[in-house]
This record gives C-alpha cells, structure tokens and sequence, in this order.
C-alpha cells in the first residue's frame, strides 16, 4: 500500500483509523491497574474545626497537640499544616513512596485519637476528619 492508495480512498483510510482507535481502548481497558506507576506518595489529610476562633488560638489549640501526636507515624516522611480565621485546621501528611495508604490512614487515626483528649470540646464535639487524598491528578489528565 502507498499514500496514493490512502488518497485515492478516504473510506479505507477511515476504516483504517476507526479500527486502530478501537484496538486502543481495548488495549487501554484491559491493561492491569498495576501497570500505571504510582506519581505522587500516599498523602492523609487531618481536618478539625474551632468554631469561633482565630487561626493562632486553632493553632496553639488543635494543631500543635495533633502535630505532636502524629509526629513520627509509620513511614511518614513529613507534614504541612494551616490554620484559617474561619476556625479551620488542617494537616497534610505524606509518607514514602509504597506505602499502603489505607493501612497509613489507620495508623493515623489511631494517633487522632489518642489527642482526642488534649483538644477543646468544641472540636471534639464536631469531630476530627482523617481521609487519604489522591494527589495525582496527572493521571486524569493524562487519560
């Protein structure tokens, strides 16, 4: 076959390019989820809310006592957190690459709840969230 065939006839080089397409996704659908490489390391968010306080009494108040309770989880390599106005805390931690994200966020709760006792009632009445979070999006985008 030449490129003169491909011009001579739009139809076949369609057909051509609908079946290549449609091998693709059947190609994409079926390749093991284990194929695609892990980007970004297994990241654990730890929300809490102080209704009615500033973020240096939130800080003082809830994120210093969980800061010391879940430094040095299993396989963590190090946290951010912040602190809002609106009475908001968060920390995000991140663990080494391979690690087990669910079993990470076990261990984590775990560490929440021992606090539990050192933080305000009022933070403890609306509760402290623990969820894993997906940080990669490239993925998607990918896609």
């Amino acid at each position: 076959m030449t490129v003169k065939t491909f011009i001579d006839r739009p139809v076949l080089a369609g057909v051509i390019s609908v079946v290549i397409v449609i091998l693709g996704v059947i190609g994409l659908v079926q390749l093991p989820i284990e194929q695609f490489p892990d980007i970004a390391p297994p990241t654990v968010r730890v929300q809490a809310s102080y209704i009615g306080a500033n973020a240096e009494t939130v800080m003082k108040s809830v994120i210093v006592p969980l800061e010391e309770s879940l430094n040095g989880v299993e396989d963590m390599m190090y946290m951010t957190s912040t602190a809002t106005n609106t009475g908001t805390a968060s920390i995000t931690i991140y663990f080494k690459q391979g690690t087990d994200a669910d079993m990470a966020v076990v261990n984590v709760q775990n560490r929440v709840a021992s606090t539990q006792g050192l933080l305000p009632a009022e933070v403890t009445k609306s509760g402290v969230t623990v969820r894993k979070r997906q940080n990669s999006t490239l993925k998607s985008i990918t896609l």
